[in-house]
């Protein structure tokens, strides 16, 4: 690990803060899912408090050891984390915000009316310019 680069752990309240966020399973308009979140967005939070945690906002003036990270997500609309540097240095995730408002029901019926075009066969003369 690089000298600059912190540990990063998340903390039981940040599952429990996901858990009540979010399903087991993908719901039925395509709402992610609790792993879904782990597997796009969580590494993505993990990398950010490693490397730029003292950059990130103060949750509380004055503080250094609380940070907010703010971030628009790959699967929803976005999400805050809060976190705290322990006494080893390291980031804790203690808090998770997502935005779940997004009405999935108008995302996924608009999504099945959109057409892509057709793609070219290999050998054709279509060339991008």
């Amino acid at each position: 690990m690089s000298p600059n680069r912190r540990v990063v752990r998340a903390t039981p309240r940040f599952f429990e803060d996901l858990d009540r966020q979010l399903r087991a399973e993908r719901g039925p308009n395509g709402e992610p899912s609790k792993n879904d979140f782990q597997v796009f967005e969580l590494i993505r939070v993990v990398d950010r408090c490693a490397v730029d945690f003292d950059e990130l906002p103060r949750l509380i003036p004055e503080r250094d050891d609380y940070r907010v990270l703010v971030m628009s997500g790959t699967l929803v609309p976005g999400f805050s984390v809060i976190g705290q540097l322990a006494s080893d240095r390291a980031v804790e995730l203690v808090q998770l915000d997502i935005d779940t408002e997004l009405d999935w029901s108008v995302l996924s019926s608009s999504s099945r009316s959109i057409s892509t075009p057709p793609i070219a066969p290999p050998n054709s003369t279509t060339r991008c310019r």
